[in-house]
């Protein structure tokens, strides 16, 4: 949802490079009888000027050929009489607009690139890496094309599909990992995902936009970002709760350990799924908190966005949804060859799962959402920058890791917990303590940025020197001990 805004320059940037038409022009304007495009433009033929002016004729073809390959929101050929044309110019525009939507969208390269290293025999490195940086890009078309549906569905359903969205691509490796049994791999990466948006996103939001804006223009003196610390409160508290969703399972675990249960993996398990079904509820309850009845907490620039022209479409709801039909696919794809050549890497790089789940997977779906973030909050919009960072927190909380606990039981037949290991749910919950203490006041400074980035760092550092298996048995021994 936040990311619908932040893109925004991005694209109007992109619009610049190759609109050369005049505001009159009616060169290549889509058709409003179209049902792939946007239909905000009536149809309308080229102007002929028929005076026998070649300087202007060949004004009009250099203008007709920047739109054709530059221009997102005029393409030529698309008000043709011949079908084959205007449909090609159709695809042609899809394409274009999709391609230059973000700036990682370079990287679309690697999609292909991975395809074929995963069907080949490439080490397991090589498959990881280039499907790592191939599912990037995935995730910003992902979330650009869900941005175009949700522009024509309204503002309540277009929030709506714009929460269930935001982690797709978390969700997608999520389902592929626990569908090959990965649970630690799954774990690990929804933990990860909420401290990478709680403690390296808006760290940087916060360091970076710190820094930017350290000293008022005015008088030259000392200032803060600040945001609205309402919704910074409320979005804390949903945090608090789902890291005490996991401190509680893990306590009982280690009681009934000590009491030497033969059940505890049964119990667990119904504590889990009952869980789940509670955090599920209060997330529909926090969408109908933040999309209906409470908007104006949740939207501090509101007056400022009244008063600007609504982002008109670039695309119809039928091309947005196939784009986004596509996109899902590649996603798996690429995510499957990802996650299979995961029990390889830990072999050869010699790095746990925790690791890989806890600080690499995580930057896989999050990469241009978290660059948006940082350069909206070096803007002083530490609202949006917010909304980024803890809004998809959230989401990863109350959304995706229940929906999973829920989908291993119902579907997979996999005993997908919320038991997180002891170091794993003891590191998330200073993490909530910590960021819960530094947004309260509604301020921000570099100072706590940088705080934030640390403790990050050091979390990172601790998972990356101790093995996953170092981890399971430093549990099991201190476990025998309390026996």
């Amino acid at each position: 949802m936040s990311d619908d805004s932040a893109n925004r320059h991005f694209r109007e940037q992109v619009r610049s490079w190759g609109s050369t038409n005049k505001p009159n022009a009616r060169d290549g304007e889509v058709d409003e009888e179209s049902p792939l495009l946007n239909g905000n433009h009536s149809s309308g033929h080229h102007d002929q000027n028929g005076n026998g002016n070649g300087v202007a004729d060949h004004d009009h073809h250099q203008n007709k050929t920047y739109g054709f390959f530059l221009d997102p929101r005029h393409t030529p050929g698309t008000d043709s009489d011949n079908v084959a044309v205007r449909y090609g110019s159709y695809a042609w525009h899809i394409t274009k607009v999709t391609l230059l939507s973000n700036y990682v969208n370079f990287l679309l390269v690697m999609v292909p690139i991975g395809i074929v290293a995963g069907q080949g025999n490439w080490s397991s490195t090589a498959v990881f890496t280039i499907n790592f940086f191939a599912i990037i890009p995935l995730a910003a078309v992902l979330s650009f094309a869900t941005e175009q549906i949700s522009v024509k569905l309204g503002e309540a359903l277009g929030g709506l599909l714009n929460a269930t969205f935001g982690n797709a691509v978390e969700l997608i490796v999520s389902i592929v990992a626990l569908k090959d049994g990965q649970i630690e791999v799954v774990q690990s990466s929804m933990l990860g995902s909420i401290l990478s948006n709680l403690l390296l996103v808006m760290g940087m939001c916060f360091f970076f936009g710190g820094i930017v804006n350290m000293r008022d223009r005015v008088t030259g003196q000392g200032m803060e970002q600040s945001f609205a610390s309402a919704t910074a409160q409320t979005t804390c508290s949903l945090m608090t709760l789902s890291s005490a969703s996991l401190v509680i399972p893990a306590t009982l675990y280690s009681a009934l350990s000590k009491a030497d249960s033969d059940d505890k993996d049964h119990s667990i398990l119904l504590l889990s799924r009952g869980t789940a079904i509670i955090l599920l509820t209060l997330y529909v309850m926090y969408l109908w908190f933040q999309l209906r009845t409470h908007p104006n907490l949740f939207d501090a620039e509101i007056q400022h966005h009244h008063d600007e022209e609504p982002e008109e479409a670039l695309m119809g709801p039928i091309a947005a949804a196939a784009v986004l039909v596509v996109t899902t696919v590649l996603v798996a794809i690429c995510a499957e060859y990802l996650v299979g050549s995961i029990d390889d890497l830990v072999e050869s790089a010699h790095i746990s799962k925790n690791f890989i789940g806890l600080i690499l997977i995580p930057i896989v779906g999050n990469a241009a959402e978290h660059v948006t973030a940082v350069v909206v909050a070096i803007r002083n919009k530490m609202d949006l920058a917010m909304g980024v960072a803890i809004g998809s927190s959230i989401q990863i909380a109350l959304l995706v890791t229940p929906f999973l606990v829920i989908l291993g039981w119902a579907v997979l037949d996999k005993p997908m917990t919320l038991r997180f290991e002891t170091f794993e749910t003891v590191a998330f919950a200073f993490s909530v303590l910590v960021v819960t203490y530094t947004v309260q006041d509604g301020k921000s400074n570099y100072l706590e940025g940088a705080m934030l980035l640390g403790l990050y760092i050091i979390i990172a550092l601790a998972f990356y020197v101790s093995p996953s298996d170092a981890l399971d048995k430093a549990f099991s021994t201190s476990s025998a001990k309390n026996q």
